[in-house]
């Protein structure tokens, strides 16, 4: 294969790749007292979701956080996951009391909670609250 032909040929492979990911997506990040700290400070629209590997109610949520995420809309938001069953400290700091709970902050204002929520369009409210 000629030089050019495989420059093209890495070019498309690579716009295939980058058409995948979002160009605006949501940043997702695992839970850090510090990074969440300075999220708050900055006024940020911060998601924490908190979850566990094994329920069945968090395997629902994910692909509509997902979607929510991709979204230009969210750009901004950061979204914190907390494990559930490794992270028992901050379930107990953010008063949860089981996975699958939704917390929506703008900065330091909480604005919206719920456990449980499987349902696209109530999500969808609960994280447009992170505008503020």
């Amino acid at each position: 294969m000629r030089h050019a032909s495989k420059l093209a040929l890495a070019g498309i492979l690579c716009a295939g790749i980058s058409a995948t990911i979002p160009a605006h997506a949501a940043t997702e990040a695992p839970f850090t007292q510090a990074a969440f700290d300075a999220s708050e400070q900055a006024g940020k629209p911060i998601l924490v979701h908190i979850e566990a590997p094994w329920c069945p109610t968090c395997a629902k949520q994910r692909p509509i956080l997902a979607a929510l995420e991709a979204e230009p809309a969210y750009a901004d938001l950061i979204v914190y996951k907390v494990d559930f069953d490794h992270q028992k400290d901050v379930v107990r700091a953010f008063g949860a009391q089981m996975q699958s709970t939704l917390i929506a902050f703008h900065g330091k204002a909480e604005e919206a909670r719920s456990t449980g929520d499987t349902n696209a369009a109530s999500i969808a409210a609960l994280v447009a609250k992170t505008k503020g």
